[in-house]
């Protein structure tokens, strides 16, 4: 990585250089030529990048796939269950990937996401509680202030007074 931020700087470099060079009587074609040298530097680093993440561990993999599906599903899908499910693995496995990349449980990962959309929506004093309890698949208000008060430490009226 190193090497590829020297050599993308030494490619900058001579293109800069041969940006320079307005009085050469092939400027254009020079730096057309240094242009493409440039491009293919890059495109050959990226694509070295790309096959060192490739061989990497499937479990990162399938770590980075789980935070994807969270990110998407948090708002309504809470359980590990449906994320091991969407992954074809076990919720045994999807918790052992997640401890070895982050030391942290698939459900954690999951309570963080969530608890930051509720925080984000209990800031919206637009939507009342119980539009936000239906818009999170709750099946009523009091279990999503049960969440609330699970994550939060506090109910989701008493977090929004706090934050006025």
């Amino acid at each position: 990585e190193k090497d590829d931020k020297e050599r993308i700087l030494k490619n900058f470099q001579l293109l800069y250089d041969k940006s320079q060079e307005i009085k050469h009587r092939f400027y254009e074609e020079i730096l057309k030529l240094q242009m493409q040298i440039f491009l293919l530097e890059m495109w050959h680093i990226f694509e070295d990048e790309l096959d060192r993440k490739k061989r990497s561990l499937q479990s990162g993999t399938l770590y980075e796939r789980f935070l994807y599906l969270v990110q998407q599903h948090c708002m309504k899908e809470r359980e590990v269950q449906f994320y091991s499910d969407k992954l074809n693995i076990t919720p045994k496995y999807l918790n052992y990937i997640c401890k070895v990349n982050t030391r942290i449980t698939a459900s954690e990962w999951i309570k963080r996401y969530t608890k930051e959309r509720i925080i984000l929506l209990l800031q919206n004093k637009d939507l009342n509680i119980s539009e936000i309890a239906d818009e999170m698949d709750f099946s009523s208000r009091s279990f999503f202030t049960r969440y609330v008060k699970k994550v939060l430490g506090v109910s989701p009226s008493e977090f929004r007074n706090r934050v006025n």
